[in-house]
């Protein structure tokens, strides 16, 4: 075998750059018992949790691949449940930062979220228009429901029952009832996609938001609650003018219309009107329901009042006063009936917050103090804070924070790495920043124009930005000042690039010009010292706008790519032409040329990388690089291996030798502008649209070719076994409610070691009985040679081993791995069971295994006579063990109970001690005061 060639693996080192992304949620989480203060907003696939006072990061809750799409804080404050984009979602504590949790189950990212008020169960919806309902406490799946037409958009549990509502893009609203697991009603007096929903009012009231600007409004009424359903008084809504009924057109339809209604009443009572003429965008009401508030595409939050019933009562006597003195002339009833409140009398528009950009999302806390506690994440890769007084007159928010320092507002478009490695320039439409690569911290933010390129001077005192307007701007690093503006080109300055010998530089624009550029030292009028300036020295002058520029390393060439696609090479010296390379379909974006000047490689938008020689122009190899158009290429120093970033969120590293991918660097979930490589080749800084800058690192680790591939196929099939078909249960139909988890690559490895481990039960015990034949035919003990695995659990019997194996099945997929186990194993899974349940040793996991495998096999099961037993004695010893387990359980409760009535009875009993106290200190004081006071007298 020949000696193959040994490549460094580049591996990621962090994430920075990024305040939030604007793809999903932001919300408050309490950080150690306080409220209001920390905010969790996505940070690609992390989650950071910023705090809003200090403007710094607390806690990184790290993800894996794939991007956050919506976040859910516990009631307890303690957990955070986290959606992606792959449709998983995890649990994580927010005390160590860890996932406790995760779930599988839907094939599409999760677009919400939220738990119910205990936080025992987690309900999620998703693109793929199912809802589930998850167990926290057991980790599993407890029902898939079906329904909807379209991505869900928003889901509500409600307090008081045990129902659900859920919203989504196909213009319809559906009341779920969890205790059967069905859709009893749907609303559809929507004309457009339901975007968001929110319960007020102590949950009697139902406003939900579409593409229009109205917010609708239903009432809900719970059918036992009623007298009679059919008495006038329930028919109309309390307290609400005729005026406010829904017209004939806008009312809504029921899909399930019966002659009688079951569970609740939902009525549409009237609309609020938004002042955004576009869609909702989200829209939420505070823990209380005492405040609404939702906002558009556009930078404007509205914020509403809802009153009690006891504001309400009082508004509406107070208003009967006025109309009493206003009409002693007519008679009362007129007074009664003009008096009624209208639903704006109701919900009142306390204010309009104008965020300083788009908002993506917010949140809002009510605290006990009255104030309103606001956060929204905005689209430019920022988060602001406002506090609300709403005890004030004419209520004003105020902006108290806002976090912005960590990032920039657009997206990076260059970026430079220093002579000495240490510090990263990166530079988009507004600033330019430079961060210190060991810390990743901000060292300089300089105002800019739209920048396009740039570079650091030899010295790394000064950086040159080349912008779209044209112009090139000198920035001293130590002031953070702009030392100089030139107007280089009529059009965008699309290239820089420094000249080998360090004394000048060459840019490429949009105006079919070369310009040439030497450093220069100049004296400002009333200065003594001199500054570093810019001199243009020549001009070349081409057919094309210029795309990308590169000098040789030895300064004898330059490659000029032109629109044209083609990419021609001059002297330096003359400016006469040398080659012209032509081959791509469509203008190459960027190129860069070896160390040693014999190669030349071109990326294209038509996504390919072509390699040529710099000797006669002949095209060496053309790659298909990327599967959108290549942005950025440059060489490792010293080498012949080169970096690629393209527009389908990669970086790839190639081999110009042996034309050969060596690695795909994935991290990155939009597209990628640019990239910069060390000048010692050990870091690679990469910026994409999505606002993050990720550094790379070269590690110690060889990358071996084969390893790599192979590695990549099993990435592949466990992708295609995501994609599959999900397993049928026997006699189930596709209706409204399905298991909760679906079948991944987990739950199929999790199948092959039960498989595994009941052949090794086989075995095991027929070696047993072999070994016992032995031993009765030799009239005396044998040792029994024990298997290395059983050896390794500590000498176990191979029962015992099959339990093991069962025990460590994640809660979540324990179903679908039973699912995916062939028959021809069930039978020896159920005696292992009687086993098992007769010895007391986790009942409730195998009766839930049990139970779930006589649902889907019941067919075989009972038409197997060697079963019949088995099965007559599972009957037994789980009826008797799982009463056993319910005595047990009701004693502790019953115990439990006792205790917080301990507690609760001395609680009260020291606080009234502490009354009394306080009390009698107070008289001894008013005491002490009147004699002082008789005293004086």
């Amino acid at each position: 075998m020949g000696l193959t060639r040994q490549y460094l693996r580049y591996g990621p080192t962090a994430v920075f750059g990024l305040v939030a992304s604007a793809r999903s949620s932001a919300v408050f989480v309490a950080w150690r018992g306080e409220r209001g203060r920390c905010v969790a907003v996505p940070a690609c696939e992390h989650v950071f949790v910023w705090d809003t006072r200090k403007g710094e990061k607390v806690l990184i809750l790290k993800g894996l691949k794939q991007e956050v799409s919506y976040l859910c804080p516990a009631p307890d404050g303690l957990h955070l449940a986290v959606g992606y984009e792959d449709g998983s979602i995890r649990v994580f504590s927010l005390l160590s930062g860890e996932a406790t949790i995760t779930f599988n189950g839907h094939k599409a990212a999760v677009t919400a979220l939220q738990y119910d008020h205990l936080g025992g169960r987690l309900v999620s919806g998703s693109k793929d228009t199912d809802v589930i309902v998850w167990d926290i406490i057991n980790e599993s799946g407890l029902y898939r429901l079906r329904g909807h037409k379209d991505a869900i958009t928003q889901v509500l549990f409600l307090k008081e029952k045990n129902l659900l509502v859920t919203s989504g893009k196909d213009a319809m609203v559906k009341w779920w009832d969890l205790d059967t697991q069905h859709c009893f009603k749907t609303l559809v007096g929507h004309r457009a996609e339901v975007w968001g929903m929110a319960l007020i009012s102590k949950e009697s009231r139902l406003i939900t938001g579409s593409a229009d600007s109205e917010l609708r409004v239903w009432d809900i009424k719970y059918i036992q609650e009623l007298k009679d359903p059919d008495e006038p008084e329930f028919k109309k809504s309390k307290g609400l003018s005729p005026g406010a009924e829904n017209s004939e057109e806008d009312k809504p339809l029921e899909l399930d219309e019966q002659p009688e209604e079951r569970l609740i009443k939902c009525n549409k009572v009237g609309a609020i009107m938004r002042e955004g003429r576009d869609r909702v965008v989200t829209l939420a009401a505070d823990l209380s329901g005492k405040i609404l508030a939702c906002h558009g595409t556009d930078a404007v939050l509205e914020v509403f009042s809802v009153l009690s019933e006891e504001e309400v009562q009082k508004k509406l006597e107070k208003k009967m006063k006025k109309a009493k003195k206003k009409a002693k002339q007519n008679s009362e009833e007129e007074a009664e009936r003009s008096v009624e409140l209208s639903l704006q009398d109701e919900i009142q528009r306390v204010t309009n917050i104008r965020a300083s950009s788009k908002i993506k999302s917010f949140d809002l806390i009510l605290s006990p103090k009255g104030e309103l506690k606001i956060v929204m994440l905005l689209q430019n890769n920022v988060i602001e804070s406002y506090n609300l007084n709403l005890s004030a007159q004419v209520p004003q928010a105020v902006r108290v924070s806002k976090i912005t320092i960590g990032g920039h507002r657009s997206d990076v478009r260059t970026l430079a790495f220093s002579s000495d490695n240490i510090a990263i320039l990166s530079a988009a439409a507004e600033s330019v920043k430079i961060w210190n690569r060991s810390t990743l911290q901000c060292i300089r933010t300089m105002d800019c124009e739209y920048a396009l390129c740039s570079l650091f001077v030899p010295g790394d005192r000064q950086v040159i930005i080349g912008t779209k307007t044209g112009k090139l701007q000198l920035y001293d690093l130590a002031s953070g000042s702009r030392i100089e503006t030139v107007d280089a080109h009529d059009g965008a300055v699309w290239s820089i690039a420094l000249s080998p010998d360090q004394r000048g530089f060459v840019t490429g624009g949009a105006d079919k010009c070369v310009k040439f550029w030497e450093f220069d030292l100049v004296k400002d009028e009333g200065s003594v010292q001199k500054r570093l300036s810019m001199k243009h020295v020549r001009i070349l002058q081409l057919d094309e706008d210029v795309l990308c520029v590169r000098y040789s390393p030895s300064q004898k060439l330059l490659a000029v790519s032109l629109l044209d696609c083609t990419v021609k090479i001059f002297y330096v010296d003359t400016l006469k032409f040398f080659l012209s390379l032509y081959g791509h379909k469509l203008p190459v974006l960027c190129m860069d040329i070896s160390y040693d000047g014999t190669l030349i490689a071109t990326g294209s938008a038509d996504r390919n990388v072509k390699i040529w020689g710099l000797d006669f122009g002949d095209c060496h190899r053309s790659l298909f690089a990327h599967d959108d158009s290549v942005m950025y290429l440059q060489f490792v120093a010293k080498s012949h291996l080169f970096f690629t970033a393209g527009k389908d969120s990669k970086i790839k590293q190639w081999d110009a030798d042996k034309f050969e991918h060596i690695q795909t660097l994935e991290g990155h979930h939009q597209e990628v502008w640019c990239l910069a490589l060390s000048p010692n080749g050990d870091y690679v800084v990469s910026a994409s649209h999505d606002k993050s800058l990720r550094l790379w690192e070269r590690t110690r680790e060889p990358l071996i070719l084969e390893e790599e591939r192979e590695m990549q196929r099993e990435a592949e099939y466990e992708d295609s076994v995501a994609k599959e078909e999900q397993p049928v249960v026997a006699g189930e139909t596709q209706g409204e409610t399905g298991l909760a988890g679906k079948k991944t690559i987990e739950t199929i490895k999790a199948a092959e070691q039960i498989m595994e481990a009941i052949e090794l039960y086989r075995e095991e015990t027929a070696k047993l009985k072999e070994h016992e034949a032995i031993c009765k035919a030799a009239g005396k003990e044998v040792p029994f040679p024990v298997n290395p695995i059983l050896r390794a659990y500590g000498n176990i019997t191979p029962s015992a081993y099959v339990l093991e194996v069962f025990k460590k099945v994640r809660s979540s997929e324990l179903e679908e791995s039973l699912l995916v186990l062939p028959f021809s194993y069930v039978p020896d899974l159920l005696k292992l069971f009687n086993e098992y349940i007769h010895l007391g040793s986790e009942v409730e996991l195998l009766c839930r295994a049990l139970l779930f495998l006589l649902k889907i096999h019941f067919g075989q099961i009972t038409s197997n006579h060697m079963l019949v037993t088995v099965i007559e004695d599972l009957k037994k010893t789980t009826i008797s063990r799982v009463s056993d387990a319910r005595d047990v359980l009701g004693f502790n409760m019953a115990g439990l109970q006792y205790l917080k009535r301990e507690i609760e009875a001395k609680d009260e009993v020291t606080f009234f001690a502490d009354a009394t106290d306080r009390f009698e200190e107070k008289k001894r004081k008013r005491k002490k005061k009147e004699k002082m006071v008789l005293a004086v007298l």
